[in-house]
Formats: structure tokens, C-alpha cells, sequence
């Protein structure tokens, strides 16, 4: 208990250390703004605190099932990180800045081909804009989708290598997918895989419909110029994180299914193999 008690704690820190880091590191950040981001900040870290404290089953999925919410925290919070470290050079200019700027510049340079994502987020902004802008928002863009994709490899290495979930021992659904009801709507099996195909599908159409959406937006409200630095930094994160964590969580649902179809097939073979020939 005391065990679950420090690493619920924990993590909630980290999250609010994830959701304080831009507020920290840009220069000049308006009081009003600070006083939010502390508020959802703490709101953040309390449900945290308690889903992880918790025995029962919440609002966060595989919360018993490492490292599938570890490597997602990882790339939001390597995501966040280096976009505040960008954001905060256009002002206050360092070695380090400098070079992960370059390297995000060099990366978005690479990805801004047509049709692809960054290029869709580039063309989402006001024609007026400053080329400055332009050249920040393509180096954010494509900074935060390499992390989303080296995510996504990560992941599915690992969940290779160390054989998620099984090291685990029995996956408990009702904890580790806490919306899912196993009960109700046919065949678990056919469920799953009918959610994690729905989940890759939108994971992959993710990055190129919100920019389109944002864009016909624009024609009947104020377009969307990301020259806030927070805006900048948390839009450019949610789009990449969002359509990766629906990539994983499809991915792990496909697992989890092609777990039971096995189980199923070997309770099979071995009720076959007990009948004796008459």
C-alpha cells in the first residue's frame, strides 16, 4: 500500500512538472496565465494522485500494464520539453536553443513534402504571416511528429522484446480498460478488434484532418495563427501526441484481442485432448 501510495504520488508530480514546464522555461509569461496553468496544473496531478492511489479501476487506461502510459508520458513530456526550449530561443538565444532549433528546422525541412502532415500544418496559417512564423511552426511541426513516430517504434519494439502484456502474468481488463464493458455488444474478441482497427485508422488520419478542419474553421472564424507561445507549444503537441497514443492504444487493443484468440485456441485443443475415443 505504502508502495502505490509513493508512486501515485510520484506520478502526479511529474505531471504537473510536465504541465508547469512551458509556464517555467518561457521568459515573460502574464501572471493571469500562470495562475491557469497552476490551477490545471494541480487539477492534473490530484486525478493522478488518486486514479494511481486507487484499487478500483478509473479513467486511465492500462494503468497496470508498464510501459504503455510510461512511454506516452515520455514523448508528451520530451515534446513539451524541446518545443519550450525552441519557443524560449526566439527571445533568449543559447547554444542549446540554437542547436535544437537547427535540428528541428533540418527535420521539418525533411518532413514538409507535399500533402504531408507538416506541410498541411503550414498551410493551415494565414496567408499574411511572417516568414519567421512560418519557418517556427514548421520546425515545432516537424519536431513533435518525428517524436510521435520514434514513439510509435519504441513502443512496438518493446512490446516485442519484453512480450507486453504477458510478462505481467493475467491481464486484468476491467482495471487496465476501464471503458470497455466485456459484457455487453457481441463477441470480445470481434470488439477489440473492431476498436484497435478504428483507433489505427483515426491514429493515421488524425495528423492530416486536423489541419484541414482548422482551416475551413478559419473561413467563418478568426484563423488560427499560433503566434501565442503557449498556444504554439500545446497545439503542436496534441497534434502529434494525440494521433501516436490512438496509434498505441490500437495497437495494444490488436495485442490484447490476438491474447484471447490463443488462450481460446489452446482451452481448445486441451478440452479436445482430455476426450478419449469411445
Amino acid at each position: 500500500m505504502v508502495s502505490q501510495i509513493t508512486g501515485a504520488f510520484v506520478r502526479a508530480l511529474l505531471v504537473l512538472v510536465l504541465i508547469a514546464t512551458p509556464s517555467l522555461m518561457l521568459p515573460s509569461v502574464p501572471a493571469d496565465t500562470t495562475q491557469i496553468v497552476a490551477l490545471v496544473a494541480l487539477f492534473a496531478a490530484a486525478l493522478t494522485f488518486f486514479e494511481y492511489a486507487s484499487t478500483y479501476p478509473g479513467l486511465v487506461e492500462f494503468r497496470d500494464a508498464p510501459p504503455f502510459n510510461r512511454v506516452r508520458f515520455l514523448s508528451l513530456f520530451v515534446t513539451v520539453l524541446l518545443l519550450s526550449t525552441i519557443v524560449r530561443g526566439q527571445t533568449m538565444p543559447t547554444t542549446l536553443t540554437d542547436f535544437i532549433e537547427a535540428l528541428g528546422n533540418k527535420l521539418g525541412g525533411v518532413i514538409d513534402v507535399p500533402y504531408s502532415p507538416v506541410r498541411l500544418v503550414v498551410l493551415m496559417l494565414p496567408e499574411d504571416m511572417s516568414l519567421r512564423h512560418l519557418i517556427l511552426v514548421r520546425t515545432a511541426a516537424g519536431l513533435s511528429y518525428l517524436i510521435s513516430l520514434t514513439t510509435l517504434i519504441v513502443f512496438v519494439i518493446t512490446m516485442r522484446v519484453i512480450g507486453w502484456p504477458n510478462r505481467m502474468g493475467s491481464f486484468n481488463v476491467w482495471i487496465n480498460l476501464p471503458t470497455f464493458d466485456p459484457t455487453t455488444g457481441g463477441d470480445v474478441v470481434e470488439r477489440l478488434e473492431r476498436d484497435a482497427r478504428f483507433n489505427i485508422a483515426l491514429g493515421f488520419l488524425l495528423p492530416f484532418l486536423i489541419p484541414a478542419a482548422v482551416k475551413v474553421a478559419s473561413i467563418a472564424f478568426q484563423p488560427v495563427t499560433l503566434e501565442s507561445p503557449q498556444t504554439l507549444i500545446w497545439t503542436m503537441t496534441a497534434w502529434a501526441f494525440l494521433p501516436a497514443s490512438l496509434l498505441m492504444r490500437g495497437i495494444a487493443m490488436g495485442r490484447i484481442a490476438g491474447m484471447i484468440a490463443e488462450k481460446r485456441r489452446q482451452n481448445s485443443l486441451a478440452a479436445e485432448a482430455e476426450l478419449l475415443p469411445a
